[in-house]
């Protein structure tokens, strides 16, 4: 666990590290969230919580996703799950008990499946609806340094619940103009949730992902994104990288799948980010 120093100048590699000095990091519950569809939220979570767990730390990924590509992009089959994230919202499991180990040492994941895209109709005739999740993270007693939650891509009730029940909200953001927008909208969203449902939720950092440091499209999005929002976005830029999009299919992490490749290298530095802060 480290505190990052960075140099400001990008050079040829924008993620390169300078120094490392060793910190303390209490437990955080962070939520990967965008509204929008295909920015990276479910591949920055698997891998930040790899890079994490590498790195030492006990971590919880609770995947909120029907489509529960979380779940089996960390080796588990949704089909064969006895217990998923379904049941902890509605009461009949405690966390520690839906939590299950993954082929990464020190990584537990609640596990999704598709029975979870009911959940927002019949959460939505009970009371407080938006809170479920975060009171099922009150028993949390497994000892997780983090945990991560990753969101559909969608601000419905699950996203809803994430966001109550998390301390921080980490945004994957794709280096394409369009992806401004819906920045936007999510900032929104924050200061209302912020407001009415949760007020210690901060914004723990916006992450550039699918950057192609060959075109100058992507280096005017990273440098318009960091000076309208320069105290929230991460340093690390996540690159674009088929071997990250190959390992899901594999169902492991790009640090186990390929360790010594760009992206395997970006997301160690993201998480060594995210100690730092």
């Amino acid at each position: 666990m480290a505190t990052l120093h960075l140099d400001p100048e990008y050079g040829d590699d924008p993620n390169m590290l300078l120094s490392t000095t060793p910190i303390s990091v209490p437990t955080r519950i962070l939520a990967v969230v965008n509204q929008k569809g295909g920015v990276g939220k479910t591949t920055t979570t698997i891998n930040l919580a790899a890079a994490l767990a590498e790195l030492g730390r006990q971590v919880l990924v609770i995947d909120l996703d029907p489509q529960a590509n979380t779940t089996s992009g960390l080796g588990l089959d949704p089909r064969r799950q006895r217990l998923t994230v379904y049941h902890l919202l509605s009461g009949e499991a405690a966390v520690d008990d839906v939590a299950v180990p993954s082929l990464v040492e020190g990584l537990f994941v609640v596990p999704s499946q598709l029975d979870l895209a009911g959940a927002e109709i019949e959460l939505a005739t009970q009371e407080r609806r938006e809170s479920r999740l975060q009171a099922a993270l009150t028993d949390l007693v497994g000892g997780y340094g983090h945990v991560l939650i990753d969101c559909p891509p969608s601000l419905g009730l699950l996203t809803l619940n994430a966001l109550a029940a998390a301390d921080e909200m980490l945004i994957p953001l794709q280096c394409e103009y369009f992806a401004l927008e819906g920045l936007g909208h999510l900032l929104y969203t924050h200061q209302l949730v912020q407001a009415s449902l949760n007020p210690r939720l901060e914004i723990g950092g916006i992450l550039l992902t699918q950057f192609d440091a060959r075109t100058t499209l992507a280096w005017d999005v990273v440098r318009e994104i960091r000076r309208v929002y320069a105290d929230k976005v991460f340093q690390t830029l996540i690159p674009r990288n088929v071997r990250v999009s190959e390992a899901p299919s594999h169902g492991i992490p790009i640090t186990v799948y390929d360790p010594t490749c760009r992206g395997a290298l970006a997301y160690r530095q993201l998480a060594e980010e995210v100690l730092s802060r």
